[in-house]
């Protein structure tokens, strides 16, 4: 390797998730590339946004968000909404995208097939974007797309990977599938 001159932004492919957030005017969405699970217990979640977004100012006002995961059919809307402002367009009907509001008031995309509510615990400046930290207090998903284990069945859903430059990947059950037994890990490891 040759170091550069330039730093390669190199975080894809990856999952992106459709962040919601209730407004005057009813419910936003945006599409957020950048976002990790980031505790179990308790559960919590992070995503971030940049300062400048409409989703951001929102944000700041209702202190809560959800975060839908939707599948690979849906990529079109999730480019879709994470390259237009939900100041100048209502993104849910432009895209006759239908949702509905929890019980416990969370905008959640029908189409969505798992989804968090979050409370926001707090906003950390991250250069030109904020990293937004929740706390996740509920889930929903749709039982038929998973399996026993709780792995998604890739027979059943296909996830939208976002590789960069507007381009998605198919994430299904043609990808070739390995699964690593801790025990043969445990013997390859040096002992001091």
């Amino acid at each position: 390797m040759k170091k550069q001159d330039h730093v390669k932004m190199h975080s894809y492919p990856g999952m992106v998730a459709v962040v919601g957030v209730l407004t005057e005017s009813g419910a936003n969405f945006m599409a957020a590339g950048w976002h990790a699970y980031l505790s179990i217990s308790p559960p919590m979640y992070g995503v971030a946004i940049g300062r400048e977004r409409y989703t951001y100012s929102k944000l700041k006002a209702a202190k809560r968000l959800s975060i839908n995961f939707l599948p690979y059919q849906e990529t079109e809307f999730i480019q879709y909404s994470g390259t237009v402002s939900g100041e100048d367009v209502n993104k849910l009907s432009s895209f006759n995208q239908d949702w509905y509001i929890s019980e416990a008031g969370y905008p959640l995309l029908k189409d969505s097939y798992l989804a968090y509510e979050c409370l926001i615990n707090q906003f950390i400046p991250t250069g030109d974007h904020e990293w937004i930290i929740t706390r996740i207090s509920g889930c929903h998903y749709k039982e038929e797309f998973f399996l026993e284990d709780g792995l998604p069945d890739l027979e059943k859903l296909e996830f939208p990977l976002y590789l960069g430059r507007s381009t998605y990947l198919k994430l299904d059950n043609q990808v070739e599938k390995q699964v690593i037994n801790p025990k043969v890990l445990n013997k390859k490891v040096d002992r001091f």
